[in-house]
């Protein structure tokens, strides 16, 4: 399904482990659908779950075996489906990107993003946030993805039931009070994408499905739609339960991924090391 554009590995220019490092999580995290690396408190990632679980979000400790939770209060969770740490409106700092955007049977007006300056990890819950809600231009779209343009702070969102994935526009300045518009920008040669991650120096990103991840290597000045037109290759992946969440390492000495913990007794992160 994927083979129309895939190259080689060696010739782009970057390389993983095939097998990843297994860390066993002590607590579960039921039904996780983003991961992000943090930066204020290194040696942890935050993690969202999905599907009307409570506002929250979960500080996980690079081996597994530490987690805090942190609520977001006034936020509602009806199906967050992927986080980003990225650029915000202070470029001194580093913002949380909490994505709405999952809808099923594409039935809902409107989707959205909640947005906060990453916090510390002493903070025991999030007062204050930024809601950007949007719609898309050609009508409701179930979506599980989302990446941020750090030099321009543009969102694009990556469907994933449409025939073809197809990726939606959210152009800064967007809106924390109006209702703003997402516009499609390209589609890409496969679909079922659940999560998608740009690496911390901007030169790599990776698009995650079920059973695969793509990996597409970015050009200095490349938007994120043109990265996303142009050829990839596939990574080795150790097939999870239903792993839903990609995010690569901040020192982007490697990638993460976790899986909702579905019908098994364990649930594990796994870390790809960069060769």
């Amino acid at each position: 399904m994927a083979a129309c554009n895939k190259k080689n590995i060696d010739t782009l220019g970057v390389s993983f482990e095939n097998t990843p490092v297994e860390y066993p999580l002590t607590n579960f995290i039921n039904e996780a659908s983003g991961i992000a690396d943090s930066k204020i408190n290194p040696g942890y990632l935050w993690v969202e779950e999905d599907s009307g679980n409570p506002p929250q979000l979960y500080l996980l400790s690079h081996n597994g075996k530490s987690l805090k939770t942190i609520y977001i209060k006034g936020a509602t969770n009806r199906d967050w489906e992927d986080i980003a740490l990225a650029a915000g409106p202070d470029a001194s700092k580093r913002y949380l990107y909490v994505a709405e955007i999952g809808d099923n049977d594409a039935v809902h007006p409107s989707s959205s993003f909640y947005r906060f300056e990453e916090p510390a990890a002493a903070t025991d819950s999030i007062r204050a946030f930024d809601t950007i809600e949007f719609t898309y231009a050609d009508g409701p779209r179930d979506a599980e993805a989302f990446l941020v343009e750090d030099a321009t702070k543009d969102i694009y969102i990556i469907t994933k039931r449409d025939a073809e994935s197809r990726l939606y526009k959210l152009a800064w300045p967007y809106s924390t009070t109006t209702l703003n518009t997402a516009v499609f920008a390209g589609a890409l040669p496969y679909n079922g994408v659940v999560s998608a991650a740009l690496s911390n120096d901007g030169k790599g990103i990776i698009v995650k499905t079920y059973p695969e991840l793509f990996y597409y290597s970015r050009a200095a000045g490349e938007t994120i739609a043109q990265t996303l037109q142009k050829d990839f290759t596939g990574l080795g992946y150790q097939l999870e339960p239903q792993g839903e969440a990609v995010g690569f390492a901040q020192d982007n000495t490697g990638f993460y991924t976790i899986s909702e913990i579905g019908n098994g007794t364990r649930q594990s992160l796994f870390f790809y090391k960069g060769k």
